[in-house]
């Protein structure tokens, strides 16, 4: 009786941690009942330059082979923060400020498996310099891989060339 008493609250104190972990984790991502419209604006292709005193980061969403109409609406997140969101493979762009910095990015669906998908990446940002990161959407034989890499200033800049620009506004 003791052993398995003893087993229990081996057990409980390990999901508080690992509990504990991912609500860390997750502080880089906004209130999770936030949701965003968001759609491919094909006439606008703005690439500005980071503000001064700021830097300026890049999100592309980048679907690849993935085929599908309307889906993949992606909210990124900055330091706790939502600040837009991508549809399809599109991108989005904000500044921040100098320090080290949290995205993360969260699946948006009304199916509740799917939006529990979120990758995390953290950088330190450095004031007048341009960030990539790249969104990555994978499917095979119904297994989703969600992933979020930074990507050199190279990759970056295609990836913004070949992807339409998102506009994206949390819903009321």
């Amino acid at each position: 009786m003791k052993a398995a008493l003893v087993v229990v609250l081996f057990a409980v104190s390990a999901f508080a941690q690992d509990q504990a972990a991912a609500t860390a984790a997750e502080a880089a991502c906004g209130p999770k009942e936030v949701k965003f419209d968001a759609k491919q604006d094909v006439a606008q292709h703005p690439t500005p330059q980071a503000e001064a005193g700021k830097a300026l980061v890049y999100v592309v969403q980048n679907l690849g082979e993935v085929q599908c109409t309307g889906c993949a609406l992606t909210k990124v997140g900055l330091d706790g923060a939502w600040v837009g969101a991508t549809q399809g493979s599109s991108y989005i762009y904000f500044p921040a400020e100098p320090g080290e910095r949290h995205i993360c990015v969260n699946w948006q669906s009304r199916l509740e498996w799917r939006s529990r998908s979120l990758a995390l990446e953290n950088f330190t940002a450095e004031a007048g310099h341009i960030y990539y990161f790249r969104i990555r959407l994978s499917i095979s034989r119904s297994i989703y891989s969600f992933d979020l890499d930074p990507v050199s200033s190279d990759e970056g800049k295609l990836l913004v060339a070949s992807s339409a620009f998102s506009v994206s506004h949390p819903k009321k």
